[in-house]
């Protein structure tokens, strides 16, 4: 991606005495798609990152077509904390994207209330494997299309979600995982979009 800077917050706050509902999200999504960084720029507190340089060991292996400078990968998760408002609180988790870790995203969906599938246009095969893991747990998920400035498809909303096969009920957003506000954005339609599918469960017969 290009140049912009996170747009992190000037302090990092405790959490509020007030905060009573903490809900699991997981970020999920192919290898350099942008999940630590989401992590990051939304975070209030610290996030703990498992990043480590990739050496000569992850040639062959791991699938970089697309994102060869890229230079760390994520061997756990990522872990960071945002407070949408005084009561509730969001705990989030990045997946690791190579193959070889997809065995850890089972137990990271464990208690999980809802996840975000980031999307890279330039390697949208890499999103079926998320998508298919959530519909499996039955987890509810948004897509946020992460819009690298080096990508030069500029496919619309509507073309993604035609490729990922998506139904028309999960949201589809853009977004930049660079910018905090953006970030936010993402979050708040997925917790709206939970709340629209606990409200339907509670009007159904």
């Amino acid at each position: 991606m290009g140049s912009a800077v996170s747009e992190l917050p000037s302090r990092r706050t405790p959490l509020a005495d007030a905060a009573e509902t903490g809900l699991k999200i997981v970020i999920v999504g192919g290898f350099g798609v942008g999940k630590t960084t989401l992590v990051r720029s939304v975070s209030e507190i610290r996030p703990l990152n498992t990043e480590e340089v990739m050496t000569q060991a992850g040639v062959g292996v791991d699938e970089t077509h697309g994102v060869a400078a890229k230079t760390t990968t994520t061997v756990a998760f990522d872990f960071g904390r945002i407070s949408l408002n005084e009561r509730m609180v969001l705990y989030l988790f990045g997946a690791p994207g190579q193959e070889r870790f997809w065995f850890l995203w089972d137990r990271l969906f464990s208690g999980t209330l809802g996840a975000v599938v980031l999307v890279d246009t330039r390697r949208m095969d890499d999103s079926w494997y998320a998508i298919d893991r959530l519909e499996h747990h039955k987890t509810p998920f948004v897509v946020a299309v992460n819009r690298f400035d080096n990508d030069p498809s500029r496919y619309s909303l509507d073309e993604i979600r035609q490729a990922l096969a998506l139904p028309e009920h999960v949201p589809l957003i853009d977004c930049d995982a660079r910018v905090r506000s953006s970030g936010k954005d993402v979050l708040i339609t997925l917790v709206n979009h939970l709340y629209e599918q606990a409200m339907t469960r509670e009007m159904t017969p």
